[in-house]
């Protein structure tokens, strides 16, 4: 019986992970669920499964957690702010932890589970991309198990030999050539780049295949979802950035490749639903029901491959160039784009000015040195997020 914490319990991961669990009321309990605003709907979670802890954003919401909950005899204990967040990731009693907190916000906690020695099941990318080496040398000292949530890593990881599973070090002997990233290429792949300047939030949130939250949808939109998962990427499985390469597949059914030496490429392959890598991680390396149906493959028809184009999505381009420059880069790259796509969802910036505010601060502040500490990331992160701030007014005029 898994003991389980799920950071973001009300997002698309959150909610997924906790289908798959209810599937398995014989392997995992659910020790605490968090969420940052939605506390209605945390609260219906709370009467579901019956965590010990529930942790929201402030005392305001607590209290209104607390007032829902009020008939259920103190079932589940409410708590509240980044420390209790960061507590019930490193709580003794959980085994498993879900950190599935989109953005910078849900560093610490993924850090400190993966500082507790925690299987850490990582769908926030962006604890990586802000503090990947920082992240990586913490799980490892504290023997951490680090299992990729990313239908992209995760499809790698299955495609891995057990050996480099285990130790990314073994990536080279068990004879890896590259990994191949796959993209839906999101709902704009097919638009030319004068129409990408007139195009909505609503366009941009309408993904063709996943059913994702705003910022990540976005971020598809603009393909630097992908270039995230191309740092996050060089992190998990320790290869170069010449060798992780992306391609465009539109019908998000291949969720990438590993090549070896031998000219063998490996796919993962299933329909696009989130729960197949989330019950791969839960139970790994045993295999379970996730709930998802099969893949048709005479009904599929076709699988179709495209390279990226670089014109209309510089998004790659920037997350290229963040990864080859190192130290800093990579946590200025993502600061700056969760403000530039905070603004473009407010209605404050174009969707193409998106890759021209992060380009601009990345200029200012890319050359950083690598964070090494949280507080050093912390520190990197609200700079780059200030610049960008600042440069939202001059874009949007």
């Amino acid at each position: 019986m898994q003991s389980i914490t799920v950071l973001g319990a009300t997002g698309s991961i959150g909610t997924s992970t906790l289908d798959v669990v209810a599937r398995h009321p014989d392997r995992y309990r659910v020790f605490a669920l968090t969420a940052h605003q939605r506390v209605d709907a945390l609260a219906a979670l709370c009467r579901r499964f019956r965590p010990e802890f529930a942790v929201v954003s402030d005392a305001p919401r607590a209290a209104r957690l607390r007032s829902l909950l009020a008939q259920d005899s103190g079932a589940t204990e409410v708590l509240e702010g980044a420390q209790a967040l960061a507590w019930v990731a490193a709580h003794e009693q959980a085994d498993t932890v879900m950190a599935a907190i989109v953005g910078t916000a849900g560093l610490e906690a993924s850090l400190a589970a993966a500082r507790a020695g925690k299987r850490v099941l990582l769908a926030n990318k962006e604890a990586l991309v802000t503090a990947g080496r920082l992240y990586v040398d913490a799980a490892r000292a504290a023997g951490a198990t680090l299992l990729p949530i990313d239908s992209e890593h995760n499809a790698i990881f299955q495609c891995l030999p057990p050996a480099a599973q285990a130790d990314a070090a073994a990536l080279q002997a068990g004879g890896v050539r590259r990994i191949l990233l796959t993209a839906s290429g999101g709902p704009f792949r097919s638009r030319s780049l004068q129409e990408l300047a007139t195009v909505s939030p609503e366009e941009a949130c309408a993904h063709p295949n996943w059913s994702m939250g705003r910022k990540i949808s976005v971020d598809s939109a603009t393909m630097m979802n992908k270039g995230l998962e191309l740092i996050e990427a060089h992190f998990l499985f320790g290869l170069p950035e010449q060798q992780i390469d992306i391609v465009v597949h539109p019908q998000s059914v291949i969720h990438s490749l590993v090549e070896y030496l031998d000219g063998s490429l490996l796919a993962q392959l299933g329909n696009p639903d989130m729960r197949t890598p989330i019950a791969h991680a839960l139970a790994y390396p045993a295999r379970i029901d996730s709930g998802v149906g099969a893949l048709d493959l005479p009904a599929l028809g076709r699988l179709d491959f495209e390279p990226p184009d670089p014109s209309r999505f510089p998004c790659l381009r920037l997350a290229r160039e963040a990864l080859r420059s190192g130290g800093g880069a990579p946590c200025v790259l993502n600061a700056a784009n969760e403000l530039a796509v905070a603004a473009f969802l407010g209605g404050r910036l174009r969707f193409t000015a998106i890759a021209e505010l992060v380009e601009r601060v990345l200029e200012a502040v890319g050359s950083r040195s690598a964070p090494g500490s949280l507080d050093e990331a912390l520190a990197l992160d609200a700079e780059a997020r200030a610049l960008a701030q600042a440069g939202i007014p001059r874009l949007a005029a």
